[in-house]
């Protein structure tokens, strides 16, 4: 088993695309985790999905064996992480699993909006940070610049952050040196009572749930009867073993070290991410405190296409909520659509992932509902509820006030579209709280109500700045605001799955879009179909589908007005009667128009 003074546990934090993935492969390369055969780009980038876009969803763990400079051997656990905003609950987790971090910085972009926000998650858990330049064979590459942005944005010392390319791999030896000198070893008792954390967890078909965890005292090896402390939860350790990327198994992990375990685990609700696994017969006095829980930020229905796909998917969405945890779901039934998923994400990028997953993963075709935030309702009785879904709005006499989440949004720009940027955050009702600047690119501070944002805010931002601003967010706090429901009632009935809630001064052109987009949608019917949108009793915009006709009068040939007005009423009144009973099918693809207003 290895010192522990010989082992370095961190995590590779940066803004998205600056480079971790491509530097994990690097320092994989440099210390012969894979044959020549085995490389690819990327190569911790292991799901369909994270190949296709270009971005990293999970963060992936690798041991590493590292032959140093003065002849010693060290253990280096790596954790490559997301960048995106929608899963920084991810890049905390994965902190906290280790003592250091390399925060990359692209050395011809600067620091960026998730940069300082991966770094302040470093800060928080208490982590030694080294700084590292990356892409200075770039032609563009400003290292001096940047150094500087890194002191007077960050606040960290830059003088000593290391220069490197990870494409072609100039300077990687200086980090994997620098890793050994700069990072502090783990603590741990290899006598005392086990003590690990439960970081991450998935299902795999062959071994059931599979954990990984990191190893704070004690030793972890097969065959060894463990209880998960929080869930009470008591199993036996069937396989221990380490990512090299491959899987390898081993006899036990020690203090210090982060690997995976496999239990014959098939519920499950026995694994909570950031439990504490401890031995069954001799536990540890303690527990860990564990993470904080995430809080979603947008919800929206998830509904199967086919009814009779429900429990298909009641058993893919559990698979998926043990491997992110981050995502949460409560059974809900619509009118529309059926039996169905209420789920909360982190964001709309969150969203879509977990609905291409579904869909990818576990062969689903789902219908997505539009997505809200939560509302706080205050009620005239005196209470106060908290609102996930627009269609289960009370009586609007019911209501004395609504309270919508407002953000703290950090948005990085060059200086030459910032008029665009502050154009756009006041459309959106922000206010602004700050401006400054590093260099020639401004930092705005916006308040910002978050259900302007879930929908295409970020969209927009890059669209106006060409790509080149970034955004990060914090949840802030609730305020009062003039909102209301937009209801859509086709053939005077409610589509539950199509209603929202937004404020009083955009309704109208909401209403108005969707009305036309649905007239367009909608198949034509043997009778007209009214669309309309409505807030309260009050009608703000309608459309109408017109009837197929047929063509009565076409066996009346001359004679008098009578005959042909006989058979007109005669139509009028069937049609009459078929659209006070007819039910009007609207196609999927609606539902998905309802996201999609905001575009035009």
């Amino acid at each position: 088993m290895t010192d522990l003074s010989h082992i370095r546990n961190f995590a590779i934090i940066a803004h998205i695309n600056h480079g971790k993935s491509t530097l994990a492969d690097r320092l994989i390369e440099q210390c012969g985790g894979l044959s020549a055969r085995e490389r690819r780009d990327q190569v911790l980038d292991s799901m369909e999905l994270e190949r296709e876009r270009g971005i990293t969803i999970k963060a992936q763990t690798v041991r590493l064996t590292y032959r140093a400079k003065d002849g010693e051997t060290y253990e280096f656990n790596l954790m490559d992480t997301p960048g995106h905003v929608d899963f920084s609950y991810e890049v905390s987790r994965s902190l906290a699993a280790c003592e250091g971090s390399l925060l990359v910085v692209d050395a011809s972009q600067g620091v960026e909006a998730q940069t300082l926000a991966n770094a302040y998650l470093a800060i928080e858990a208490d982590h030694e940070i080294v700084p590292v330049l990356n892409k200075i064979d770039l032609p563009a590459a400003e290292p001096d610049r940047v150094r500087h942005e890194i002191a007077a944005v960050i606040g960290l010392d830059a003088d000593t952050a290391l220069a490197v390319s990870a494409k072609t791999g100039e300077g990687v030896g200086d980090i994997l040196e620098a890793l050994i000198e700069r990072l502090p070893a783990p603590k741990g008792e290899a006598q005392a009572p086990l003590k690990a954390m439960l970081v991450d967890s998935w299902y795999d078909p062959y071994l059931g749930v599979v954990v990984l965890v990191r190893v704070l005292d004690g030793e972890i090896s097969k065959g060894m009867k463990i209880q998960m402390m929080g869930t009470g939860a008591v199993r036996q350790i069937d396989e221990v073993g380490v990512f090299t990327p491959k899987l390898v198994k081993v006899e036990k992990l020690g203090p210090g070290s982060i690997g995976y375990i496999a239990a014959s685990i098939k519920t499950i609700s026995d694994c909570r991410v950031g439990d504490t696994i401890t031995e069954h017969r001799a536990p540890t006095a303690h527990a860990l405190p564990g993470f904080r829980p995430s809080q979603p930020v947008v919800f929206c229905g998830l509904f199967p296409a086919d009814a009779d796909d429900f429990e298909k998917l009641r058993e893919s969405i559990a698979k998926l909520a043990l491997n992110d945890s981050s995502f949460e779901y409560l059974m809900e039934t619509s009118a529309a659509l059926g039996l169905g998923y209420r789920c909360g994400f982190l964001g709309l990028l969150h969203l879509e992932i977990i609905q291409q997953r579904l869909e990818r993963e576990f062969n689903l075709d789902l219908i997505t509902t539009a997505p809200s935030v939560i509302y706080r309702v205050h009620l005239s009785d005196g209470g106060e509820m908290e609102l996930h879904n627009p269609a289960d709005m009370p009586d609007p006499v019911r209501i004395t006030g609504l309270e919508e989440p407002w953000i703290r949004a950090t948005i990085m720009v060059p200086d030459e579209y910032l008029g665009s940027v502050l154009a756009l955050c006041q459309d959106r009702r922000g206010v602004q709280l700050d401006l400054t600047y590093a260099g020639d690119r401004a930092m705005v501070v916006y308040a910002l109500p978050l259900n302007e944002v879930v929908y295409d805010f970020y969209d927009r931002l890059k669209s106006i700045s060409r790509g080149y601003a970034s955004f990060d967010y914090q949840i802030e706090d609730y305020r009062q605001g003039a909102l209301v429901k937009l209801a859509i009632l086709v053939n005077g009935e409610p589509v539950d799955a199509l209603s929202m809630v937004l404020h009083e001064s955009q309704a109208e052109a909401r209403g108005r879009a969707l009305c036309q987009r649905l007239k367009e949608l909608i198949p034509r019917q043997l009778f007209k179909v009214a669309i309309q949108a409505a807030i309260g009793g009050k009608i703000i915009a309608r459309e109408t589908v017109s009837a197929l006709r047929k063509d009565v009068t076409a066996k009346c040939y001359g004679g008098d007005i009578t005959r042909k007005r006989k058979l007109l009423d005669k139509q009028k009144a069937g049609k009459k009667r078929m659209r006070e009973i007819g039910n009007v099918e609207i196609p999927q693809s609606a539902f998905i128009a309802a996201l999609r207003t905001g575009e035009d």
